[in-house]
């Protein structure tokens, strides 16, 4: 029998991505991919997988089936259970046949990623295994129930590994960003307004965008421009003036003046931030966006260090052991 693995319960957003299909936008087809590249390739890299599920604020139950599974999870500061075992955050581990894998939302972070050594059995759609929900593209969101199948099984290491990778640490540093490309639509007094307020992820952020909540910003030559393509994280202002940082799942084109456009170092940050938390931006030059894009990249290049798992004295753990060796009374 194939190995597999088991899904035995899913929240909502649950979805299998690889790293998203591109060059097909001016056909009006999204790239999808991870929220949280650099999340992605952590989990990815450690497990040898080409994909990942994504994991939402709803989690997720997991068990392995016909083999033990080499099984990696990176992403938000999730709570992570291995039989009930606390697991760090970040960790590469063996999922035994039988055991049970269980992700929750935890202190702080939106998204996680679940990477599963070897190749998963999901022939690509316009050559990508990316799901995007809205347009039925790729695997369909995954629910309790679901078998994935490998095609290919990595070995597994011998026992839990934590991950350290420096680009997955939370930071409440501004968001960075580039002004533009339609930035003369809006008055210098009104990009200062952005730039100097507190904003908050809405209710209704999702992967396709997240929705600002803060001061309204006005435009000075209308909010409709000719369609253009528009990137990850592209900040449009539409007429009510509540800005749209633009997400994976985007419109490959839209017709509001963007503001502004998130670096490609600052996407993960801003796509771990969850729906009432505050953020604020700073504006940037084109040369400091390129050097943090690289300085990014050379660190996920140098890969996550792994380091065995040190016992961790937890009441569950505790309770869990068989602690009394025999019993004195104190009067013999």
């Amino acid at each position: 029998m194939s190995a597999r693995l088991l899904i035995g319960a899913a929240g909502p957003g649950v979805t299998i991505q690889d790293e998203g299909r591109f060059g097909l936008s001016r056909y009006g087809v999204t790239p999808a991919g991870p929220m949280d590249l650099g999340a992605y390739l952590a989990a990815t890299r450690a497990a040898g997988a080409d994909s990942a599920i994504e994991v939402s604020l709803g989690g997720m139950t997991l068990r392995a089936d016909g083999a033990t599974l080499c099984v990696a999870v990176a992403g938000g500061e999730f709570d992570i259970r291995l039989d009930g075992r606390p697991m760090p955050s970040a960790c590469l581990l063996p999922l035994a046949e039988g055991a049970r894998l269980v992700l929750r939302a935890g202190a702080s972070g939106a998204w996680c990623y679940v990477a599963v050594g070897g190749t998963l059995a999901f022939a690509p759609t316009l050559g990508s295994r990316a799901t995007h929900a809205r347009s039925g593209l790729g695997p369909r969101p995954l629910a309790a129930g679901d078998a994935l199948t490998l095609a290919e099984a990595a070995g597994a290491p011998l026992e839990p590994l934590a991950l350290a990778a420096p680009w997955l640490t939370s930071s409440a540093a501004p968001i960075r960003l580039v002004l533009g490309p339609q930035a003369d639509y809006f008055a210098p007094e009104e990009i200062e307004a952005f730039l100097n307020a507190r904003w908050r992820i809405g209710a209704r952020s999702d992967r396709m965008a997240y929705r600002l909540e803060g001061p309204a910003i006005r435009h000075r030559r209308g909010h409709d421009i000719v369609s253009d393509g528009v990137a990850m994280g592209a900040i449009q202002i539409p007429g009510d003036g509540a800005p749209l940082a633009l997400m994976a799942d985007r419109q490959p084109t839209g017709g509001y003046p963007k503001i502004a456009t998130v670096i490609g170092a600052d996407l993960g940050r801003l796509a771990q931030l969850r729906p009432g938390e505050d953020l604020s931006f700073r504006a940037v030059d084109w040369d400091e966006a390129v050097a943090a894009r690289r300085a990014y990249f050379a660190s996920i290049d140098a890969g996550a260090t792994r380091e065995p798992l040190g016992a961790e004295m937890t009441t569950e753990s505790l309770l869990a052991e068989n602690l009394v060796g025999g019993v004195v009374n104190a009067r013999d």
